[in-house]
């Protein structure tokens, strides 16, 4: 935007407020006003103002500010999103329906709150305005996500295209999430990992090995993590068109009826793990023994029982040593409480309670901690006394440490240390719930009333983690992400915990960069940007005159974010 004095012949010269773009090797001109009736002491106080010229201004105290936006973490989320192709990707051309998804998809990184709340968020920030999106109302975006329900597929695909490769892993794990109501029928009780009692919609998602997402699929609270499985691989086959493929779940996904079914997509492979009754009988059988980890952490075993699979024993001897901790701890805390009803009960000598009495206590506390099998308890009228069963105890002490990664990948294919590596990649996928579900993007507490809407909402978030996980590699130097953690997993030993390295343990510990930064959160980093706004100015002396914008320069550490997500490289 600047000021030009246009010569108009034998009259006096025109002076125009302008703003010129590029396009291409052209040039393009567009006059905002005529300031020809200004008084030249005004017009060369607006020419300093936009030249932003140093040294005295004496017509800024003539200025008026009618209006300031934030922008800055607007522009940053908004330019990703151009980057990453996400608006071409969800509609081919620019439409309403696609400005009001893309400005959902940034209202829930920047402000995650409920459709009703989001159309009055969102005029409080530049975001309305740079996708003028500022008159619609919640009932629009109720209509804007059965458009994006129906577009769902296609998108999955195109992302699927982009960030699977053939032969890769697929990470797939699932997570619930409570919802507020009584209206829509996915709502059901089932394993509430949020453990709010109330009714919970399942969901899950598609990642590939490095965490970056690709699919979502929602289903009713009360169904089985094993039951989703079968999904998945068709989706893989089908869908995706994958003819190599290795599937990685948990071991309450893949579970041994799951891996029959997995028998039937040829070309799909699978890493999972064994349950603890399983690992249980391996070491009953002798096939896993502490012998086998004297000279490393991990050993290659074969069972008869898992016919066409590859069976790899690992110890984490830290591991091994914090379950014992706990268990310790549990134990003691169940005994305290058990004390107390020992002298409960010896006081009750005048009306001693009955067993049934004691029988409900003793119940309540042994099963508070999971603690009932490694206790024996005599219970009877108006006596009760409990002891450990060292037994059971000691044969837990036996599996502490030790888990079984099962997989059907040949050895030419996959060494066992990857297969570690690839079973533990899971972790990606559970930041990304983190992320869903902690103070990120907020998927919960679901309010919405019908089905189609709950599967957009999922979509939606997942759209917007997709975004965020971007914005979180290219600002991981500003993060308190350790930028070499990846690398050295590759090379590390797979069954330890992973160690950081010096450069990001050296960040954690000064909180700051190489180059003198500060280290941020992710939320505080957009925080950081809210502060470069949009102002809105005008001539105090001219109320009825023109306005004009001006945006807050940006810091030293807001044009590094800026440079970060620009120089970013995008597949």
């Amino acid at each position: 935007m600047y000021v030009e004095r246009v010569p108009n012949r034998s009259s006096p010269p025109a002076i125009l407020l302008r703003e010129s773009t590029r396009i291409g090797k052209k040039v393009r001109k567009r006059t905002l006003t005529n300031i020809t009736h200004w008084s030249p002491q005004k017009i060369e106080a607006l020419r300093r103002v936009l030249r932003d010229e140093p040294g005295p201004m004496p017509s800024v105290p003539s200025l008026a500010i009618t209006a300031s936006l934030p922008h800055g973490h607007v522009k940053a989320v908004l330019d990703i999103i151009h980057r990453l192709g996400l608006d071409r990707l969800i509609a081919s051309r620019r439409g309403r329906e696609r400005d009001l998804v893309v400005a959902m998809v940034a209202a829930r990184i920047l402000f995650p709150t409920s459709k009703l709340d989001t159309v009055a968020h969102w005029k409080h920030c530049t975001l309305a305005e740079e996708l003028g999106v500022g008159d619609a109302d919640e009932d629009e975006l109720y209509d804007v996500l059965d458009w994006l329900l129906a577009r769902q597929p296609a998108i999955e695909r195109e992302l699927a295209r982009r960030h699977l490769t053939e032969g890769g892993s697929v990470l797939y794990d699932l997570s619930s999430s409570f919802y507020t109501g009584r209206h829509c029928s996915l709502a059901r009780f089932g394993h509430d990992r949020d453990r709010k009692g109330l009714p919970i919609i399942v969901y899950g998602v598609l990642a590939n090995a490095a965490g970056c997402p690709v699919a979502a699929q929602v289903y009713a609270g009360n169904t089985a993590d094993p039951r989703t499985v079968a999904d998945q691989a068709a989706k893989l086959k089908d869908r995706f068109g994958l003819d190599r493929a290795v599937l990685v779940g948990d071991r309450g996904c893949i579970t041994q009826a799951q891996v029959q079914a997995l028998r039937e997509h040829p070309g799909l492979g699978w890493i999972g793990a064994l349950r603890s009754t399983a690992v249980r009988k391996l070491l009953d059988q002798k096939v896993v023994q502490p012998s086998l980890f004297d000279q490393a952490n991990l050993a290659e075993v074969a069972s008869g029982d898992f016919p066409g699979e590859r069976l790899v024993a690992c110890f984490n001897p830290l591991l091994a040593d914090e379950r014992r901790r706990k268990r310790e701890d549990l134990l003691a805390a169940t005994e305290k409480l058990l004390e107390k009803i020992v002298k409960a009960v010896g006081r009750r000598t005048r009306t001693p309670l009955s067993r049934v009495q004691i029988g409900v206590r003793v119940g309540r506390v042994i099963n508070r901690y999971k603690m009932a099998k490694h206790f024996e308890v005599q219970i009877d009228e108006g006596s009760f006394a409990y002891r450990r069963r060292a037994e059971p105890i000691e044969r837990e002490k036996q599996m502490d440490g030790i888990y079984v990664v099962r997989t059907s990948e040949p050895a030419v294919r996959l060494s066992a240390p990857d297969a570690v590596r690839g079973y533990k990649g899971l972790a990606h996928v559970e930041r990304a719930f983190r992320c869903l579900k902690g103070v990120d993007l907020l998927v919960r507490p679901i309010y919405l009333r019908t089905e189609d809407h709950v599967r957009a909402h999922i979509f939606l978030c997942l759209l917007a983690y997709y975004v965020e996980w971007h914005m979180r590699q290219a600002l991981a130097p500003l993060l308190f992400a350790d930028e070499e953690l990846e690398s050295l997993r590759r090379t590390r030993d797979p069954v330890l915990p992973a160690e950081g390295s010096a450069s990001g343990r050296a960040k954690k510990a000064v909180h700051r960069t190489a180059d003198g930064l500060p280290v941020q959160s992710w939320r505080s980093l957009l925080r950081s940007l809210q502060t470069l706004c949009r102002n809105t100015c005008q001539m105090k002396d001219d109320s009825a005159g023109p306005t004009f914008t001006v945006e807050t320069d940006a810091n030293e550490l807001q044009q590094r974010i800026y440079e970060l997500l620009k120089t970013y490289p995008v597949r």
